[in-house]
This record gives C-alpha cells, sequence and structure tokens, in this order.
C-alpha cells in the first residue's frame, strides 16, 4: 500500500516525537559520518503514555500494508520492549498474535537457549525501532529461519531513507536481500511534507530538505506489503 502525502498517523507519530524530543533538528553526526539536521532516538520515548502512543502507531502502520503474519519478534535490546507493547495493541484491535524475542546470549540453564517467549512458527513479523547496517534484521531472520519459521517482514519506526556505502537505502537493501518488505511508521518523506506544512516546524524544512537532496535515495524507500 503506497501512501499519499502522508497518513495521518505518521504525521501524529512525528508531532508526538517532536514534542517528547524523540526527533531534535539542529546538527548531529551519524554513525556513517554526515553531518545531519534531524536526530531521532526512539528510546526517548520513556513513559508509559508516549510508549503505548508509539506501539499503536506501530499497529496503524501494519495494519495499513495489509501484511499477513502468524506472530511477532522483537529483537535485543530495543525490540525487546517494542514487540510486546505492539502485541499488546494489536490484541486490543482484535489481533491477538504470539510473541518472542531473543537474548543477546544464550542461557545454559532453566529454559536455556536464545529465544524468549511463542515458539516462532509461520510467518513472523520483525519488529525494531530503526534499519541502519541491517545487521540486527539478518540476525533475526537468521534465528527466525533456525526454528522452521520464515520472516514476513520487518516494521519500524522511521526510515531516514539515505544512502548507505551503495546507492540503496539499509531498508531498500534489507528488502532486496531477503525478498521481504520493510513497514515504517514514517519515513524521510513524511517529514518534510510535515516541515512544509507546519509553520512551527517550517524553519528546518531547507537543511532537511538539502540533506535529503544529498544523501537521500530514490523512490520510496519503505515499502508497504
Amino acid at each position: 500500500m503506497k501512501k499519499g502525502k502522508f497518513m495521518d498517523f505518521s504525521r501524529e507519530f512525528l508531532r508526538l516525537a517532536c514534542e517528547k524530543g524523540v526527533l531534535r533538528f539542529g546538527e548531529f553526526i551519524t554513525k556513517a559520518g554526515r553531518r545531519s539536521p534531524y536526530f531521532f532516538n526512539s528510546g526517548l520515548f520513556d513513559d508509559g503514555a508516549s510508549f503505548r502512543a508509539l506501539c499503536g502507531f506501530y499497529v496503524e502502520a501494519i495494519l495499513a500494508s495489509g501484511i499477513a503474519f502468524d506472530g511477532l519478534f522483537g529483537p535485543a535490546y530495543k525490540g525487546i520492549p517494542l514487540v510486546t507493547g505492539v502485541a499488546i495493541r494489536l490484541a486490543e484491535r482484535g489481533f491477538d498474535k504470539p510473541f518472542s524475542f531473543d537474548r543477546k546470549e544464550a542461557k545454559d540453564h532453566g529454559e536455556g537457549g536464545r529465544l524468549i517467549g511463542a515458539p516462532l512458527r509461520g510467518r513472523i513479523l520483525i519488529v525494531d525501532d530503526v534499519i541502519s547496517a541491517g545487521t540486527s534484521v539478518r540476525a533475526s531472520i537468521e534465528l527466525i529461519r533456525a526454528h522452521g519459521a520464515e520472516p514476513a517482514g520487518v516494521v519500524i519506526a522511521l526510515d531516514r531513507m539515505e544512502r548507505g556505502e551503495g546507492e540503496e537505502s539499509a531498508a531498500q537493501e534489507v528488502s532486496r536481500r531477503f525478498g521481504i518488505p520493510v513497514i515504517a511508521v514514517a519515513t524521510l518523506e513524511d517529514l518534510l511534507a510535515l516541515l512544509a506544512d507546519d509553520p512551527r516546524l517550517r524553519e528546518h524544512l531547507p537543511a532537511v530538505r538539502a540533506y535529503r537532496e544529498r544523501y537521500g535515495v530514490q523512490g520510496e524507500a519503505a515499502r508497504r506489503a
């Protein structure tokens, strides 16, 4: 499902991110060493009300995509609270799905292993905050397949839609390499639309637009299923 200018939930999500200081404007250095005019840190959704809202936005993106899945998986560490919250919010909407997450290192006592929660069966939707190098997604897919299941897709909060080492973004690379959709609650295109429409934020538009022109990928990086 392709978006129009932007979906209401994408705009509401970005507004909440600005209010919470999750999305900030200024001058920041990315992991790639680029000077970025904005910074996003989902870890700052750090109270019950805002985190509940965040998980609700994930659910809106999932349902809008129309993607079919049998269970949810959250990679450690940020994916753990996210997959839990998303499973709860999905159940509130009448979609009660099993969920699980992993630990960084396998336990050799108690229940053992790396997986915690429901067994991985069928088509599994990966829930994470962002995709940077795609390392977390690759590890998640390997774990899912090792348990006899298949990845259905990946859902993230924000797709920066910028090139990695090549011409593709991390989201595009994951989608092409593994043949699964990457669903984002919001993309850089959504952010640009919001900045253009909101007088309180419009001053940041030129810098973000220039960054997009310099580092952005072509086309919509975060695809809906």
